[in-house]
């Protein structure tokens, strides 16, 4: 059985920084691309990064040159180092393979202007 676990959020105040991880388990990352995805209220969940099994990366242009994603093989996690956070980044962050089914409970991340 596929889990994921999301960890890292909190309140942050714009300008701020959060380093979001992910564990998984009944999943083994280093044969997937693995991605972050997000939902903000009232919205449909977004692709927000993706780090391919070689380490090549793709982000959303609304986070591209602040935020970056990592993955360790050796520990089966992935990371999303999270900068110069603003308040439209405000969402639950989830992470999973990249077009995976099984999703973990997220982990919210609120930005204060």
């Amino acid at each position: 059985q596929v889990q994921l676990v999301e960890s890292g959020g909190g309140l942050v105040q714009a300008g701020g920084s959060l380093r979001l991880s992910c564990a998984g388990s009944g999943i083994i990352f280093r044969i997937y691309d693995m991605a972050w995805y997000r939902q903000a209220p009232g919205k449909q969940r977004e692709l927000v990064a993706v780090i391919t099994t070689r380490g090549g990366t793709n982000y959303a242009d609304s986070v591209k040159g602040r935020f970056s994603i990592s993955r360790d093989n050796a520990k089966n996690t992935v990371a999303l180092q999270m900068n110069n956070l603003k308040p439209e980044d405000t969402a639950v962050y989830f992470c999973n393979a990249l077009g995976g089914s099984n999703w973990g409970r997220g982990t919210q991340v609120t930005v204060s202007s």
